[in-house]
């Protein structure tokens, strides 16, 4: 069968499906792309490799006949359903918890509110100068598209709106939580008492404290932003990426947090979900036509 044949055959049967097929499609296409979203947003890439790896033994073993090495994946497959339930049951609760509350905009890609962020990076600047000041140590992660369930499980559940007087009354020396990091989502605090990774970078100045080195630590194992108050020094620190910028003034704190945390005002909002998949198609349709115009 030649490819003329083939791409003739394909589209008599294009021509036989019904509104059901179609909306049956899209329904299967969008629940592939939230769970790919998913993976993304809880840094599972390397376990999402796994899962392909075994799918395409179990493919390969069925194609060659290998009914013991098939079989023995068909029961890897089975149970790792279960396990997956288990390893993303933080991710699925709170995707249920969306749904639940109504927040169907998730799903569809509304970007989230600048001025909140722009709220939160305000207040944060402020606490961080006031505790700089007095000395009081800090250490306020910045969660992005990588999840930070585990650190927050380690902590106290605050969930509440950023202040200024809420920051320095969690990291005031006679606080409970203020050994622990306080962790952001979102635009609010979700926990603060967290526990964090420490860095295990060798070249690291011998005059870093455990603060700088749970947020070096923390910024090396996720995206996450993180800012540093030392007890010492009451210098203020930013670590990305497994860098540290020190000794910053609140102003070029709270400019590197705009850069980082905020969207760029002149570019356009980049959506998420079904809305984010329609504007790139639509970014593909608009640079082509351009092209043509171009000849």
């Amino acid at each position: 069968m030649g490819f003329t044949d083939y791409f003739s055959d394909s589209f008599k049967y294009l021509r036989t499906m019904s509104l059901a097929d179609i909306v049956d499609v899209l329904i299967v296409a969008v629940l592939i792309y939230v769970c790919i979203g998913l993976i993304r947003r809880t840094n599972a890439n390397r376990l999402a490799r796994g899962i392909v790896f075994i799918l395409l033994a179990l493919v390969v073993s069925d194609i060659a006949r290998l009914k013991m090495v098939n079989s023995l994946m068909r029961r890897i497959v089975e149970l790792g359903l279960i396990a997956i339930v288990v390893i993303f049951q933080p991710e699925i609760r709170r995707l249920l918890e969306r749904m639940g509350s109504g927040k169907f905009a998730y799903f569809f890609g509304a970007p989230g509110a600048p001025a909140t962020m722009e709220s939160v990076i305000n207040q944060t600047v402020l606490a961080c100068a006031s505790m700089s000041e007095s000395r009081t140590g800090a250490l306020i992660v910045f969660e992005r598209t990588s999840s930070l369930n585990d650190q927050i499980a380690t902590g106290t559940v605050v969930n509440a709106e950023v202040s200024s007087e809420l920051l320095r009354n969690i990291f005031f020396v006679n606080s409970p939580l203020h050994d622990g990091a306080v962790i952001m989502r979102d635009g609010r605090l979700a926990a603060a008492g967290c526990m964090l990774p420490l860095s295990n970078n060798a070249s690291l100045s011998s005059d870093l404290g455990m603060r700088h080195r749970a947020g070096i630590g923390m910024s090396e194992h996720s995206d996450a932003v993180v800012a540093i108050v030392s007890e010492e020094t009451g210098s203020i620190s930013v670590a990305m990426d497994g860098m540290l910028k020190r000794h910053l003034t609140p102003d070029t704190f709270g400019k590197i947090l705009r850069a980082e945390l905020m969207p760029d005002t002149e570019a356009p909002v980049k959506r998420r979900g079904i809305l984010g998949l329609v504007d790139s198609v639509k970014g593909l349709k608009v640079k082509k036509n351009d092209k043509e115009e171009g000849k």
